[in-house]
């Protein structure tokens, strides 16, 4: 399978969920995705990314050794809102290394701080920050902070998500 030429058909639910299937657990077609993802152009980059969201669920460990490139898009303006959310869906579903939990917390403070970041990325940012800030009182304290801060004027499902991010934190 080609994955570059299949994303530049067009991407669909069908499109991600066949190429998620020839995936599967393999390292070597997880490697051929985030070589797309990593050498693409923006539409590809776009494209390649909600793929990659749903491995994750099933195959955390495929994402591990690309991890640091993936979180290194975070805090990029010139990347797309789709690759965003889907980097962090997928770091709901992997063991982020200690090493790299500082950044991935400070990015995810500043995109659930920024109101003009879509409620999904922000959703999504509050559940994996609040997973790094787990029996940290300084990070839960940090992460309760921004969320009262933003909590009036915004959405139901930013709302939602911070009642059950505070409620554990």
């Amino acid at each position: 399978m080609n994955i570059r030429q299949i994303f530049s058909e067009g991407q669909s639910r069908s499109t991600t969920e066949e190429i998620v299937e020839y995936i599967g657990g393999d390292h070597t077609r997880f490697a051929e995705l985030m070589g797309v993802f990593n050498n693409g152009d923006y539409r590809l980059k776009q494209c390649s990314a909600w793929p990659i969201s749903v491995v994750a669920e099933d195959h955390p460990e495929l994402g591990l050794p690309y991890l640091s490139k993936l979180i290194d898009d975070l805090p990029r303006t010139d990347v797309h809102n789709a690759v965003k959310r889907s980097i962090v869906r997928a770091l709901h579903y992997v063991e982020i290394p200690k090493s790299l939990q500082g950044k991935v917390f400070s990015h995810c403070l500043d995109l659930i701080g920024d109101p003009s970041q879509p409620v999904a990325i922000r959703a999504f940012s509050l559940t994996v920050a609040s997973k790094i800030a787990a029996g940290e009182p300084a990070l839960i304290n940090e992460l309760r902070l921004i969320v009262m801060t933003h909590l009036p004027g915004t959405s139901a499902a930013f709302r939602v998500r911070a009642r059950g991010v505070l409620t554990e934190a």
